[in-house]
């Protein structure tokens, strides 16, 4: 299994690299895991800008990769729900991509190529810090379903 995290932009805080590189190292138990970060686009118009972050988002895909989209206007997911969709994906793809929009959001492009999409909460966060969120739920997710215990 490989687990791909996409994210437009660079962190660059210290205290979120951190955070990254220990549960990119917890996840290495599971998967083969990456982080990529891609060019932000700053278009006068965000509809453009939105538009070329998606057409590199897509180039990216392969076919049989499973995209997974972080994205706030989807319905929210709690960690069993995570969970669970994971292992039904992991019975057809074996390459997950976690993607995740730039500030100006996510065109519709990946949301109609999307195999789930879910939201973190009604909060809005950096797509920086909900890299972060979601290395954890991922990790957690791992945990679910291999049988093993976390914390609550």
């Amino acid at each position: 299994m490989n687990f791909v995290f996409r994210i437009p932009g660079k962190n660059r805080e210290p205290f979120l690299k951190a955070g990254y590189d220990e549960y990119l190292k917890r996840l290495s138990r599971f998967a083969r895991c990456s982080l990529e970060f891609l060019p932000e686009e700053n278009d006068v118009l965000p509809e453009r800008a939105l538009k070329k972050e998606s057409e590199t988002q897509l180039r990216l895909l392969k076919e049989k990769d499973a995209l997974i989209l972080v994205d706030i206007h989807a319905p929210e997911a709690d960690s069993a729900t995570l969970a669970k969709e994971l292992s039904n994906l992991a019975q057809r793809k074996s390459t997950f991509v976690f993607a995740f929009g730039s500030s100006t959001g996510i065109d519709d492009s990946l949301r109609r190529r999307a195999d789930f999409s879910f939201s973190l909460s009604k909060l809005t966060f950096t797509h920086y810090m909900a890299l972060l969120l979601v290395l954890e739920q991922v990790y957690r997710s791992c945990k679910i379903n291999a049988g093993e215990k976390y914390d609550k």
